[in-house]
C-alpha cells in the first residue's frame, strides 16, 4: 500500500523502486539485472506501442524483424560501434550442454560444442540489418527502405534499476536506407519530431529537442539528435534518440545502389529508437508520495468506479443506475473498472487505485443516488466534486482532456523553475548540487565536456535545436562561445 511509500524528499531513488513494485509495474527476476514486467506494467507499454506504432506507420515505415544473434564478424564492420558497445556485449561460444559426469543431475557446457564464430546477442541491430539491405538495394528504384522493429536487447550492466537500466530491455529501432544525404537527415529530424510529439502528448512530459556532443554520440553516427525530458528531482533522462549514420554502415557493408545517372554510390542511412525506458519517465516525472499519477492517454483504466453499500440490495440499485453510465463511458473509448469486490473496503480501494495512478475515481452509495449525483475525484490534483448523475459520462470525457493538459502544465512549470542560466564557474558547481537544466556557454571541445563530466558528474544533454546565437565565453575555460548549450546530470 502506499502509505509505506518512501517520501521522493527524502530518498528519491527508493521511493522510485518501491513505486514500481507496489504499484505492480515489475519486479526483479531470477536473472540478475532483468526485470519481470508484470500485466499492470506492460499494459502501459502496450498503449505506448500501440501509439507509436500508429505515428510510425502514418510516417511511412513498416515493420520486420531480424535475427537476435549477430555473427562477431558482422558486428566488428563498423569500427566505431562495435567499439562503442563491445563491453555491453553478451556472447554465445557455445551450442550445446550435456550431462555433467560429475554432478548427476547437473548439465555442463560441452566442450565438443563449441561454436566456429562466436555469437553477439544484440545490443543494437545496425550490423545484422545492413549486411540484410545489402541483399535488397540494387538500384535507387529500391530507396527509401523505411524499417521498424519491435524487439528486446541485451547491454550487460553492472548497475541496473528497473525500466531505467536492465541488462535486456525492449525498445523498437528503426532502420532506414536513403538515396541523399538530405532525405536521410529529413528522417532523422522527422522521426525526433514523432518521438518530442509521442512524449509530450501522450506522456504529457516536456522534451527539450536538440544535438548530441561528438562525446554523447551515438557509436558509428555521424549526428545523434535527441530528445531531454526532467525528472522531478532535476536530473535529465535521455527519452529518445535519432541518429544520422551517414553513410559509415553502408561503407561497412558494401551496400550500393546504382543512381539515376547509372553511377554507383553508397546508400545513406538512419537509426532511432525509444525504449522500456519511458516508463521510468512516466514514472518519475509525474508520480507522488501516494503513488503513480498516469497521464490518461497512457492509464489502463480511465476511470474507477468503487459501491458504497451494505447488502446485496444496495448493491443491485447501485448497478441499475450506474451500469448505463459504465456502457455510455466505453462507447466514448473510456476504460471502465466497477469495483464490487467486497474483499475491500473502499478505504483500501480508494487508496489502492491512487497508488496505481487511475486518472478518475467515483464514489456512489446510496444517499447519492437519492440526491441524483456522484462523487469525482482526481488522481492529479487529489480534488474531490460531487456532480449530477445525469451527463456524467460527457463531463468525464471533457475532463480526462483537461487531466491530460494539466499534468502536462505541471511537468511544463516544473521545468521552467528549474531551468538556470549560469555564467560562472562558481554558480554552476553551486547549482548543479541542486539540480535541474543548467544552460551554459562552452568552447566546443570534448576535453572541456570531459573535465567538467569529471569534475561535477553534469554530461551536455543537448545542444538545443532553438539555442539562439549569443556572444559568450565557456563557463569552464572563459574561451568564447555562440550559443548555450544544457548541461545536467542525468540518468
Amino acid at each position: 500500500m502506499s502509505k509505506g511509500l518512501p517520501k521522493r524528499s527524502e530518498n528519491y531513488s527508493e521511493w522510485y523502486n518501491e513505486l514500481v513494485k507496489r504499484a505492480d509495474l515489475a519486479e526483479n527476476s531470477a536473472v540478475r539485472g532483468c526485470m519481470v514486467i508484470k500485466p499492470y506494467g506492460y499494459s502501459i507499454w502496450e498503449k505506448m506501442q500501440r501509439a507509436l506504432d500508429d505515428m510510425f506507420k502514418e510516417t511511412g515505415h513498416t515493420n520486420a524483424y531480424f535475427p537476435l544473434f549477430v555473427p562477431k564478424s558482422l558486428f566488428e564492420a563498423e569500427e566505431k560501434n562495435a567499439e562503442g558497445f563491445a563491453k555491453e556485449c553478451a556472447v554465445v561460444t557455445h551450442y550445446r550442454l550435456k550431462s555433467d559426469p560429475n554432478n548427476p543431475g547437473k548439465l555442463m557446457v560441452d566442450p565438443e560444442a563449441k561454436l566456429e564464430e562466436e555469437l553477439v546477442v544484440r545490443p543494437t541491430s545496425e550490423a545484422i540489418i545492413w549486411n540484410t539491405y545489402k541483399n535488397w538495394i540494387q538500384s535507387h528504384r529500391d530507396l527509401p527502405i523505411l524499417i521498424n522493429q519491435w524487439a528486446n536487447v541485451v547491454r550487460w550492466e553492472m548497475r541496473t534499476r528497473m525500466f531505467l537500466r536492465t541488462a535486456e530491455f525492449l525498445w523498437q529501432e528503426g532502420h532506414t536506407a536513403h538515396a541523399t544525404e538530405k532525405e536521410a537527415m529529413d528522417e532523422t529530424k522527422q522521426m525526433l519530431d514523432v518521438y518530442a510529439t509521442f512524449v509530450e502528448e501522450w506522456m504529457s512530459v516536456p522534451v527539450i529537442k536538440g544535438f548530441k556532443s561528438a562525446n554523447e554520440r551515438f557509436a558509428g553516427a555521424e549526428e545523434t539528435l535527441c530528445i531531454e525530458a526532467m525528472m522531478q528531482d532535476g536530473k535529465a533522462l535521455q527519452a529518445g534518440t535519432s541518429h544520422f549514420l551517414g553513410q559509415n554502415f553502408a561503407k561497412a557493408f558494401d551496400v550500393k545502389f546504382q543512381n539515376k545517372e547509372g553511377k554507383l554510390e553508397n546508400v545513406w542511412g538512419t537509426s532511432w529508437g525509444v525504449s522500456t525506458r519511458l516508463m521510468g519517465a512516466l514514472i518519475m516525472a509525474h508520480s507522488d508520495d501516494l503513488g503513480l499519477v498516469l497521464p490518461p492517454k497512457l492509464a489502463p483504466i480511465h476511470v474507477v468506479i468503487v459501491p458504497i453499500y451494505k447488502g446485496d440490495e444496495d448493491l443491485e440499485a447501485i448497478k441499475a443506475v450506474i451500469m448505463p453510465i459504465v456502457k455510455e463511458l466505453k462507447s466514448l473509448g473510456i476504460t471502465v473498472k466497477f469495483d464490487d469486490n467486497d474483499a475491500y473496503r473502499p478505504g483500501w480501494k480508494f487508496a489502492e487505485y491512487e497508488l496505481k495512478g487511475v486518472p478518475l475515481r467515483m464514489a456512489v452509495g446510496m444517499r447519492d443516488l437519492q440526491n441524483g449525483v456522484i462523487e469525482l475525484a482526481r488522481r492529479d490534483t487529489l480534488t474531490k466534486e460531487t456532480r449530477p448523475i445525469e451527463g456524467i459520462a460527457t463531463y468525464i470525457k471533457d475532463l480526462l482532456d483537461e487531466i491530460q493538459t494539466a499534468i502536462y502544465q505541471k511537468a511544463l512549470n516544473f521545468r521552467q523553475e528549474n531551468m538556470f542560466k549560469i555564467d560562472t564557474w562558481a554558480e554552476f558547481e553551486e547549482q548543479i548540487e541542486k539540480g535541474g537544466f543548467l544552460l551554459c556557454h562552452w568552447d566546443g571541445t570534448s576535453e572541456t565536456e570531459e573535465k567538467i563530466k569529471e569534475l561535477t558528474k553534469a554530461t551536455i544533454r543537448c545542444i538545443p535545436l532553438d539555442a539562439v546565437e549569443e556572444e559568450g565565453v565557456c563557463v569552464y575555460t572563459g574561451k568564447p562561445s555562440n550559443k548555450r548549450v544544457v548541461f545536467a546530470r542525468a540518468y
